[in-house]
């Protein structure tokens, strides 16, 4: 059995646009949870932009939840730059990206920590495991999420089956070797993922349980995201095929982190 190592500091980046009514029972949950499992940890919330009371309601939270830090992008929004703006503020060793509208399952960001714990460098949460739990998945951006990650399995050829899920783990020097990243929109999911993966670190995939949102709606609209998806994809695949013995050079001369 690996040896837990808790001195690791959990950041969870929880990008935010209008979810006022969201974000309290979604922090309230992640930090009961890994307040029980003992792991250190930061609540990253990124307002991004937001029209409704997400500020006001997150200044309350903070009174809180001592761990709970908020950070405000500045304009123009979008998820990707949203979580781009959260990762120039962690203070981790080890992020993961977390809806804000309780989507992905507290017990799942513990479980990625205890991958993480085991020496891997990522951990990908798949929705489309043989024990994954899905449930209000809208059925046409299903048919396409799947028709879009069969694609991405057979061009890169890999076993990951849900790259396009934006729920992950990532260590700190994971994302020292992606950046910059340049997406700004949902398209921020496959960059982060794929760039992972072809420079070649240790990645685990779990099953998760996920569920569609029970207030407000989601941002993704699927023909505005659909060229921008292709943009994210043709420029990795390039880095792949072009220059991938730079991007392992660069990716395996980081400093071992200490234990």
């Amino acid at each position: 059995m690996p040896v837990k190592d808790n001195r690791l500091l959990y950041s969870i980046l929880i990008p935010a646009y209008n979810e006022a009514q969201n974000l309290p029972p979604t922090l309230q949950a992640l930090a009961t949870q890994l307040r029980n499992e003992e792991i250190p940890f930061e609540l990253l919330v990124v307002n991004d932009n937001s029209r409704d009371d997400t500020p006001e309601i997150l200044g309350g939270l903070s009174r809180e939840y001592p761990e709970l830090h908020v950070v405000h992008n500045t304009p123009p929004g979008g998820l990707g730059r949203a979580i781009r703006c959260g990762l120039r503020h962690f203070k981790g060793d080890v992020v993961a990206i977390v809806m804000a509208d309780s989507s992905d399952a507290p017990e799942d960001v513990v479980a990625c920590y205890r991958k993480i714990e085991e020496g891997y460098d990522c951990v990908f949460g798949s929705r489309f495991r043989k024990d994954s739990k899905v449930s209000m998945y809208p059925p046409v951006k299903l048919f396409f999420n799947r028709i879009v990650n069969h694609a991405l399995r057979m061009l890169f050829m890999t076993r990951h089956n849900d790259l396009t899920n934006a729920f992950k783990v990532y260590r700190r020097h994971v994302i020292d070797s992606i950046s910059p990243l340049q997406a700004a929109h949902f398209n921020i999911t496959i960059e982060m993922s794929l760039s992972a993966l072809i420079r070649k670190f240790r990645i685990a995939e779990i099953p998760i349980s996920w569920s569609g949102r029970t207030w407000g709606q989601s941002n993704l609209r699927l023909r505005e995201m659909g060229r921008r998806y292709l943009c994210t994809l043709i420029m990795i695949w390039f880095e792949r095929m072009l220059i991938l013995d730079d991007l392992l050079l660069e990716t395996h001369s980081y400093p071992e982190e200490k234990e």
